[in-house]
């Protein structure tokens, strides 16, 4: 598959900033069943994900997914990277090894397909939007809208880095 254009992230100003780690501090109080939440509708909707993940990659019914330790703890790991990443917002060097490192694993160990991320990220703004419906104003879509972004094209930059596809 051919990289899509190299997207650039808008700049996050300081109220964006305080709406995310606002936002996100409700979020990750319940890390473990958003994020299991984020990766089976990802999973559900975007089933060609799953042959990277050898331990649910057969799993079919949401339900299974749920039960699966192996999801739940990538679930987890998942949460935990976008949680050191919205409380470093203010050190764009860490946000960026932060991503870079990511970005690396996914692109040279994994082999992950970096259209994923723009479809992960997709999906986790949706999920918080449904899940925090009281917390996501217009002003907070935006600003999640601008973290999507910023996250995506940090991982993907790993890749054009590495000379992707490999």
């Amino acid at each position: 598959m051919e990289i899509e254009r190299w997207e650039r992230s808008e700049e996050i100003s300081d109220a964006e900033r305080k709406v995310i780690q606002e936002t996100w501090s409700r979020v990750y109080a319940n890390c473990e069943d958003v994020g299991v939440s984020i990766l089976i509708r990802f999973f559900v909707n975007f089933p060609s994900a799953k042959q990277y993940f050898s331990q649910f990659k057969h799993m079919e019914d949401p339900l299974e997914m749920e039960r699966s330790l192996q999801l739940r703890k990538h679930a987890r790991r998942v949460m935990g990277a976008i949680n050191t990443v919205v409380e470093n917002l203010n050190d764009s060097e860490k946000v960026s090894s932060v991503l870079a490192l990511v970005g690396k694993a996914h692109a040279v160990k994994h082999k992950v397909e970096p259209i994923y991320f723009k479809k992960l990220t997709g999906v986790m703004l949706e999920v918080i939007a449904e899940e925090y419906a009281d917390d996501f104003t217009p002003e907070a879509h935006g600003a999640w809208t601008k973290m999507k972004t910023l996250i995506y094209t940090h991982v993907t930059a790993v890749y054009k880095e590495v000379g992707w596809p490999q």
